[in-house]
């Protein structure tokens, strides 16, 4: 296959890169390393029916110097990302790495061990306990620690414990306070959406390879099992909260609404290691992730990580966390965390800072400039987060989407302002070629909005699409950032071969069972086609017979409202039926038996007549 070959522009701004980071410090390449025990090879982790769910051999080129084709800081990283195996990080802590997108991590108990973020698939997770078991010996499973509330650290548990095991209390699962809300609530409210941009964002359906996908800054990539979750049987919900699990005391620091709302550190101190969750890693983290998310509050995580450094940091020899690689020694710890700390803290206050001067989000994004001490640090480098993309997440979490010009308050959609743009500059000939000339000078990022008008205004223009997935394809050349890199070759794979869809569902059945009555009924009110429903008057009461609660449901003004209260007899309907028939419903299942309804069946008829699931296979690069 031939593929586009990077431009002049790009070769030479990685040539300054290269200049301008400390390439000769090869601390990270080091402790990447350090503890390695032995891995799987060739890793390919299979389902059980034979499909590829994790393919570690795929990342087996990123060897030797950076291509022209990767920007050579994120090649650096995506090498040290895709080193994978059992690694020891200190005599009793263990880590699988590089089997999924997140770190697995074990620690020996009296009787057994102790399980940290089981990945994001069953199958990953269980091939990850098989090669610590193979090394570290046969060791039951007698607790699992989840840190955070995103899937790579929870949806693997199946593959480590079980539901029956957990009902024997033969194994305790243990997350932060509002982990199990959290966690089932993401991806339902805009899960659709989240799903189809997460495909962009990983890469999940670009080709690995120097011209496609190389890794994501954070882990190479998502893994493709059957998700599944359990609830917690020990909610952490106070900072010096201290448990012993069968033998190993572990001291918690809570750190809700960081990298995640629902999120906690923990120290061992018998061990001298501190788990950092996903709050301080080798890479700038999101403020805002590229899939969508709520803004995340870049002041209270800095001030999560000082009250880290001050709580542990006498006590702590190693630091890991659920991504990436440890850090080992006192003076390095505290160098470490303070980086990460500052990074953050600096992001917040700059931000604020210019736009009480005025600036916008976009203004302060192209001026802000970080001291050299994080410039030149590795671990703030922008792979998976970015300055450019935090800034602006910092001033829509304070400011908002407006930026104050009158201009930007009433705009006209995109398709009809790319049309009036395309006239304006002389059709659409005209503006491709201008796009071309901009592509010539290296000036990607104007060929790409002019190239952006060019094709919502007419989206069959051959030679705007072509040269629209060339500037794409160069600009992910280019990027450091791994997911923007991945967001690039993604566009530019849809200008030239069709929509791919989303590659990878995350509303696992196992996890959408953990929704609760209210957030069942929330999944139906936010699929409610608003003008379709404009002169329903539904009123429907909703029996759970197997958790004993019922709701009272009302359809009006195309708004869908509950209430828990006792049915009625001035309900049109009263429907009855299981939590598991209640989700059955929530996917379109209307005729299967287990439903009963006594009275006017026709509501039910009537409210899903004006239900909108979504589109998983959308438009992103074109209107």
């Amino acid at each position: 296959m031939t593929h586009l070959e990077p431009a002049p522009a790009v070769i030479a701004a990685h040539e300054r890169l290269r200049r301008s980071l400390p390439f000769d410090d090869t601390r990270d390449l080091e402790l990447a390393d350090r503890g390695f025990l032995g891995t799987v090879d060739p890793l390919l982790i299979t389902d059980e029916s034979g499909d590829v769910v994790w393919d570690g051999a795929s990342y087996d080129f990123l060897a030797g110097d950076a291509p022209t084709s990767v920007n050579p800081s994120l090649w650096r990283q995506s090498t040290l990302v895709a080193k994978h195996g059992l690694y020891e990080v200190v005599e009793g802590i263990y880590q699988v790495r590089g089997f999924d997108l997140s770190n697995i991590s074990f620690v020996e108990s009296d009787t057994g061990v102790i399980v940290i973020d089981p990945l994001i698939s069953p199958e990953t997770a269980a091939a990850a306990l098989a090669l610590y078991r193979r090394h570290r010996g046969d060791r039951r499973v007698v607790a699992v620690i989840i840190t955070h509330s995103h899937i790579d650290h929870f949806g693997g548990i199946l593959g480590v414990t079980t539901q029956e095991a957990v009902d024997a209390g033969e194994c305790a699962v243990i997350a932060p306070e509002g982990f199990l809300e959290h966690s089932v609530a993401e991806n339902v409210y805009a899960g659709v959406a989240m799903g189809r941009r997460a495909g962009y964002m990983y890469g999940a359906a670009l080709a690995r390879g120097v011209y496609g996908q190389v890794g994501a800054g954070l882990g190479q990539t998502t893994s493709t099992g059957s998700p599944g979750i359990l609830p917690p049987t020990l909610e952490i919900s106070t900072t010096g909260e201290t448990h012993i699990i069968d033998g190993v005391e572990i001291d918690f620091q809570m750190a809700p609404g960081t990298e995640a709302p629902a999120e906690m550190h923990f120290s061992f101190p018998g061990f001298r290691a501190l788990c950092m969750a996903e709050n301080a890693t080798h890479t700038q983290h999101n403020l805002l992730t590229l899939r969508g998310a709520l803004v995340r509050d870049p002041h209270v995580w800095s001030q999560y990580l000082t009250e880290a450094i001050e709580r542990y940091a006498e006590t702590t020899d190693v630091v890991f966390a659920s991504h990436h690689w440890p850090t080992w020694g006192r003076e390095e710890i505290v160098d470490y965390l303070s980086t990460q700390r500052d990074l953050y803290a600096y992001l917040h206050d700059q931000t604020l800072r210019m736009l009480n001067a005025g600036l916008t989000g976009a203004e302060i994004a192209e001026t802000i400039q970080l001291p050299p001490s994080l410039e030149n640090a590795w671990n703030a480098r922008g792979y998976y987060g970015s300055v450019s993309h935090n800034v602006k997440a910092v001033y829509q979490r304070y400011m908002g989407w407006f930026d104050g010009n009158p201009a930007h308050l009433w705009p006209h959609p995109p398709a009809e302002e790319a049309t009036r743009y395309v006239a304006a500059m002389g059709g659409l000939d005209r503006v491709v070629e201008l796009a071309r000339t901009a592509y010539d000078e290296g000036d990607f990022r104007w060929a790409a909005t002019l190239l952006s008008h060019v094709v919502f205004a007419e989206p069959g223009h051959e030679a705007g699409r072509a040269l629209y997935a060339d500037t794409l394809t160069q600009l992910g050349y280019g990027a450091e950032n791994g997911t923007w890199r991945n967001f690039f070759l993604s566009g530019a794979t849809e200008l030239r071969d069709g929509t791919f869809g989303t590659p990878t569902r995350t509303d696992a059945p196992l996890i959408v069972a953990q929704l609760t009555p209210e957030q069942l009924l929330d999944a139906f009110a936010v699929k409610v086609d608003g003008p379709k429903a404009w002169d329903l008057d539904l009123v429907t009461d909703v029996t759970f017979t197997d958790l004993g609660r019922s709701f009272r449901v009302t359809l009006r003004n195309g708004v869908l409202i509950y209430v828990e209260k006792e049915p009625a007899a001035d309900a049109a309907l009263h429907l009855s039926l299981t939590k598991a028939r209640m989700i059955a419903l929530a996917a379109g299942d209307a005729t299967s038996p287990g439903m009963r309804l006594d009275g006017d069946a026709g509501v039910l008829e009537s409210l899903f007549s004006v239900l909108d699931p979504g589109d998983p296979d959308f438009d992103i690069v074109l209107p």
